[in-house]
């Protein structure tokens, strides 16, 4: 089976430094990948560059197949087409990635007629809310009518960050990228975020690309993992076999500092 995603000796570079180097991984259809590091890795980065959402002032090297197409170095135009049906992404913070000036219905709404065009489909009205209100239901939203008329700030995070994987499932995407998607969350919410993404996935046959800081939260919803540090892939692997016998010293201080703030918890009054 051909890969989903395939890159292939990325290098992001500034005038000034190297930002990423000789990073190469694939996912392929159905299979969820853990992308950890600490803050700065490169692990958003590298997400960013699978988009083709660098900005201009970096300098990509190598090779990026997304979906059979290559990204580096194509144009924007030529990119556009990927995004949605091949690819969607959902952010670490709901609250800047959603219009704060849209209804939630009318943003999810607005991504289903774009998917719908796409396959040379109107919909009418009618058949629009029904779909906003079907994608809103998908991702366990309560009263999914109530919560299409609100505006974000109307809505706690966690059911923005809801309405968020909403709108990225409107797309019905081949994979769908997760960056940090519950590190703003409180932890109930974020183990439920993390529950729903999981079934989501399964469910829809998509692949995923999970980024995070966070080893013990990859294990919960990946099944392999790469580890970043530096802008370096250092170490990749089944998760099972990471987290219980990690060989690079890097990834060994990540899962010391998961066990000991997991001990730190158990003792907690």
């Amino acid at each position: 089976m051909s890969a989903l995603l395939s890159v292939e000796n990325l290098e992001i570079r500034t005038t000034s430094r190297t930002l990423l180097s000789s990073v190469s991984f694939s996912i392929a259809p159905g299979e969820r990948v853990g992308l950890i590091g600490e803050s700065g890795s490169g692990k958003s980065l590298t997400a960013l560059a699978a988009l083709g959402l660098l900005p201009d002032s970096m300098r990509v090297a190598g090779s990026i197949l997304l979906d059979g197409q290559q990204v580096v170095g194509a144009r924007d135009r030529a990119l556009v087409p990927l995004r949605g049906r091949s690819v969607a992404a959902v952010f670490q913070e709901p609250m800047t990635a959603l219009d704060p000036l849209m209804r939630i219905g009318d943003q999810v709404g607005e991504v289903v007629r774009r998917r719908a065009a796409r396959d040379g489909r109107r919909p009418g009205k009618a058949e629009v809310r029904a779909q906003v209100w079907a994608l809103l239901e998908r991702v366990a939203l309560p009263d999914p009518a109530r919560i299409a008329k609100a505006w974000p700030h109307e809505i706690s995070g966690g059911q923005r960050q809801r309405a968020a994987i909403a709108m990225a499932l409107a797309c019905r995407p081949k994979l769908l990228i997760a960056d940090e998607p519950t590190t703003a969350l409180d932890v109930t919410t974020q183990a439920e975020i993390l529950k729903l993404l999981e079934a989501l996935v399964r469910d829809e046959g998509m692949g995923l690309m999970f980024i995070s800081h966070d080893l013990p939260v990859v294990t919960t919803i990946a099944e392999r993992a790469l580890v970043m540090q530096q802008g370096r892939l250092i170490e990749e692997g089944p998760v099972g076999t990471l987290f219980n016998q990690p060989t690079h010293a890097y990834t060994q201080g990540l899962v010391a500092a998961a066990r000991a703030f997991d001990a730190a918890l158990e003792m907690a009054p």
